[in-house]
């Protein structure tokens, strides 16, 4: 069946990829990268770095529709939005300027080591020990860290950022709708060249389907983040956090 000269059939499977990564990571502030390209490269066979090409296109989309989600959900906390927002862009753009001059095949196992480690303190801690909201107290060194980082290495912002404010103790669901709100101004600004470079011509075929699937689901995970216990949110981002680490590990020394 073609919709407007696109074959449904080749755009459903990325439809359903783009839902899914883009579903957990607007519940979770994590994972919509490396779900995506783990689900393109290993169940469909698309090449490593034209899913990554994709990634990175469908994220400036799919991060605005998110943050205007999470507005709308009340999941915003507006003062740190600001205190994320400034420190993240300006690590973002030092991220982009040393790409060339970092290899971040070097860092990378070592910064994933890291998070696994956070994401099984806090799967212990959502597990053992009730939540204690406080509002949290570093939050420009991080935002700096999480913005190269995520440009530099091609993603971390949510799992950085999200993972150390919730260690911090800050309200689950105000963590997560903020991370995602700021992470669209980021997104934006570490991809700007990039994508006038690829012109509008690659929101064809396959890399469409995976934006569909992702603004569909957008709003429901904003949705979902705002009904979640904070002990139950401590527990899936821990659980998540540390499969996802773990995976990018074992790809990264393999």
């Amino acid at each position: 069946m073609d919709v407007f000269g696109l074959d449904l059939a080749e755009l459903l499977p990325y439809i359903a990829i783009g839902f899914a990564a883009q579903l957990v990571d607007g519940a979770l502030g994590m994972a919509f990268g490396v779900l995506s390209n783990t689900l393109m490269v290993g169940l469909l066979g698309v090449p490593p770095a034209l899913a990554s090409q994709r990634v990175h296109v469908v994220e400036c989309f799919t991060t605005a529709v998110s943050g205007i989600s999470h507005l709308i959900a009340g999941n915003i906390e507006k003062s740190l939005f600001f205190r994320l927002l400034i420190p993240g862009v300006i690590g973002g753009l030092a991220g982009t300027f040393v790409l060339t001059s970092i290899d971040g095949d070097i860092m990378k196992p070592l910064v994933l080591g890291y998070l696994a480690c956070i994401g099984i303190w806090l799967l212990v801690r959502g597990i053992l020990y009730p939540p204690k909201l406080r509002p949290a107290k570093v939050i420009f060194p991080l935002g700096l860290v999480g913005g190269f980082l995520d440009a530099a290495g091609g993603g971390g912002w949510g799992p950085v950022v999200t993972s150390n404010l919730l260690i911090q103790g800050a309200e689950p669901r105000k963590v997560i709708g903020t991370v995602n709100a700021v992470e669209f101004f980021l997104t934006v600004t570490i991809s700007a060249a990039f994508i006038v470079q690829l012109g509008v011509a690659d929101l064809a075929g396959a890399t469409l389907g995976f934006l569909i699937g992702g603004v569909m689901a957008a709003p429901i995970g904003a949705i979902a983040a705002r009904h979640f216990s904070p002990k139950l949110m401590l527990v899936m981002v821990g659980i998540t956090l540390t499969a996802t680490s773990a995976y990018g590990i074992y790809s990264a020394l393999d």
